[in-house]
Parts: structure tokens; C-alpha cells; sequence
């Protein structure tokens, strides 16, 4: 009733344990980016359905997979290898393909962990588009890319279990670093298209009152992105005003972690503008 759709890049790791919490679907695709490790072998070995596509940026990596591959049912869950679909998630994805009524996609709320603690304040982001019909399903952004149904919309129960330390903080680090310069030429990109839009009192009007909600997100990141300050603001937004101390030491590294993550956008942002002055 319900394919299954994974991204991966050298996920030996990882991908055993995602593809075992998925094993209640009759048609898993592992869409690979020229893995160089054992990723394509684990996958073919559980039965999973492998196809491979070079990597370019993630919303016209996922928007590719949507069109061109061959999904055996009408529904389609998507996640990371580093991710895990619990008991309770599971029957409630049937449960939601079988009575979807005039729902074109689903909401899933993530639990993001570090090292075995639940994130639970300090996380910015829990809920997910993660469950749709690809016809009415597409991203946009070059990373972390905004998820955009073209109908009506609901939400399910259960939790989708997030590792994203799993390969330790340098390999974090190292994701992130590439991740903050597809976030820079974004913004760069953003601003570019949107240049007679006017300036920051136009953008924190703009972020109550578009009716749209992908439009006032836009411009809510518009005004963040412009603000000084921006990897503390970060920090104190996460571990004060989201309430991270009470995670413990895993919130105050997180904390810490997203606001130098934050950092290297700022760095790369500038060099970019110098490049193009």
C-alpha cells in the first residue's frame, strides 16, 4: 500500500537499521549517489529496488525521484538512512494511506537524537511532510529543502527517529560545512530574484501577513538573514527561548553546534558577495 523512498551516500552504517524498520513495505527504493562503500550491496541484499542518480542539490535530487521512478503504489514515505520509522508510526502510515480522504500528504513529527537523548526542546523543526503522492508532492531550496503539497494536508501519530550523530561529530561537522554553502548561494540566489521586494521592514511586514504560509516563511528567513548576530541569536533562540537546558549537555552542544553551523553560512555569504562585487 505504501512504497518507500531513501537517499543515501555510503550509509553501510546506517542503512541496515532504516531498512529494517520499513520492512513491512513490498517496494523499497534506494535512490543512491554513487555510493563507494557497501550501500548498493546492503540494499540489493534486503530487496530493495536501487537506482542511481549523481548528486546535484537536494530539492532537484528529490524532485528527480519523484518523477522518474517507479513507485508500485499510490503512496509514497520517505526518509534518510540515518532515520527510523517506529511501531506506532508504522501502523499509523497504513492507517493514513488507507483513509486518506482529500489529503494529499501527511505530517510526521521527528525525534531528533544525540548520543541516546531525546532533543526535545532544543530541536527547531519536528514536523515533516514525509508521507504524499508524488504527483502532488515537490521541493524547493538547494538544501534543507521546503516540502510543498499541492492540497489538503494532515497530520499522524508516532515518531520518526532521527540519528544524525550516528558517525560522530566530525562527519556532523563535515555534512554541515557542505550544507552551509548551498545555504549561502541560497540566500545570495534568494535575494537576487527578489531584489525589488524592498528592505527588512518590508520582509518582517511581509512575515505576519502573507496569507501564504511558504511566503511568510520566506520572509521570516529574509529577516533572520539579514540580522547581525546571527550564530548568537541562533544559540539563544535553541537554548534559551526553545528551552535546550533542559536536555542537559546534549541541548548545549546542539545549541552550540547549530549556532557555529549558522557561523559558516554567515562566512561564506560574505565571501560570495565579495566574488560577485
Amino acid at each position: 500500500m505504501i512504497s518507500v523512498l531513501i537517499l543515501t551516500r555510503n550509509e553501510q552504517q546506517d542503512l541496515p537499521g532504516c531498512l529494517a524498520s520499513v520492512a513491512w513495505s513490498d517496494d523499497i527504493h534506494v535512490f543512491d549517489s554513487f555510493s563507494t562503500d557497501s550501500t548498493v550491496e546492503i540494499a540489493k541484499a534486503a530487496g530493495a529496488r536501487v537506482t542511481q542518480r549523481e548528486f546535484d542539490n537536494w530539492a532537484a535530487h528529490q524532485n528527480w525521484a519523484l518523477a522518474h521512478l517507479a513507485f508500485k503504489h499510490r503512496w509514497v514515505f520517505y526518509l534518510d538512512a540515518d532515520e527510523r520509522v517506529s511501531p506506532e508510526l508504522a501502523s499509523s502510515l497504513q492507517t493514513a494511506a488507507a483513509n486518506s480522504g482529500e489529503n494529499v500528504a501527511f505530517r510526521v513529527q521527528r525525534r531528533d537524537f544525540l548520543n541516546n537523548t531525546w532533543l526535545r526542546h532544543v530541536q527547531a523543526s519536528p514536523f515533516y511532510l514525509r508521507l504524499f503522492q508524488p504527483a502532488h508532492m515537490r521541493y524547493e531550496r538547494l538544501v534543507n529543502p521546503i516540502s510543498i503539497a499541492d492540497g489538503p494536508t494532515a497530520s499522524i501519530a508516532g515518531y520518526l527517529d532521527h540519528y544524525p550523530f550516528s558517525k560522530g561529530y566530525t562527519h556532523w561537522l563535515a555534512r554541515h560545512n557542505s550544507y552551509s554553502s548551498f545555504e549561502a548561494q541560497q540566500i545570495l540566489d534568494n535575494r537576487h530574484a527578489h531584489a525589488d521586494t524592498g528592505g527588512i521592514l518590508h520582509h518582517m511586514a511581509a512575515s505576519f501577513r502573507a496569507k501564504n504560509f511558504h511566503e511568510r516563511r520566506f520572509h521570516q528567513k529574509e529577516v533572520f538573514y539579514r540580522l547581525p548576530g546571527r550564530p548568537f541569536i541562533k544559540f539563544f533562540l535553541l537554548y534559551v527561548l526553545k528551552r535546550g537546558f533542559l536536555d542537559g549537555r546534549a541541548g548545549l552542544t546542539y545549541a552550540t553546534l547549530q549556532s557555529i553551523y549558522e557561523y559558516f553560512i554567515v562566512l561564506k555569504t560574505r565571501e560570495l558577495e565579495r566574488a560577485r562585487n
